[in-house]
């Protein structure tokens, strides 16, 4: 119950919704859970959750557009220099604050589906790793 309890809550931390993972992790560490299990369920929480913001920033583009957030000239324009750089800021992921809309815009500019999982997987695997490997030398 454990591992899935944190794969929600990483889950929901990855969302555009305020909450975090870490203090959990932290916790579950301590009381001697299995460290690659928690950095599994972890890791694959917070990548789904960032999956989520993608969706919702692809299917929410024309939404938004019609309300006027949003202008086809400048999505355009960000969608180049995204195309170029984006791999690098979605390496920013795993960021609190910033990480989230991150993966909201690489949605609304269609960054590729297959690039996004295998950076925002990456970066939020390192991201619980440090956590897991700062808690382990404090204990």
């Amino acid at each position: 119950m454990t591992y899935i309890s944190l794969f929600f809550i990483s889950f929901i931390s990855a969302t555009l919704l305020p909450m975090g993972s870490e203090a959990f992790l932290v916790f579950n560490i301590k009381e001697n859970y299995n460290i690659y299990l928690l950095l599994l369920f972890a890791t694959l929480g917070n990548t789904f959750g960032s999956l989520l913001n993608y969706f919702l920033g692809l299917k929410g583009e024309e939404y938004l557009e019609n309300k006027k957030y949003l202008d086809k000239k400048k999505i355009a324009k960000y969608r180049v220099f995204f195309d170029k750089y984006g791999a690098f800021s979605l390496l920013l992921s795993w960021v609190p604050i910033i990480g989230d809309p991150l993966t909201f815009i690489a949605g609304v500019l269609k960054y590729n589906l297959k690039f996004f999982i295998l950076i925002v997987l990456f970066a939020k695997f390192i991201r619980y790793l440090f956590v897991t490997l700062v808690t382990l030398s404090i204990i």
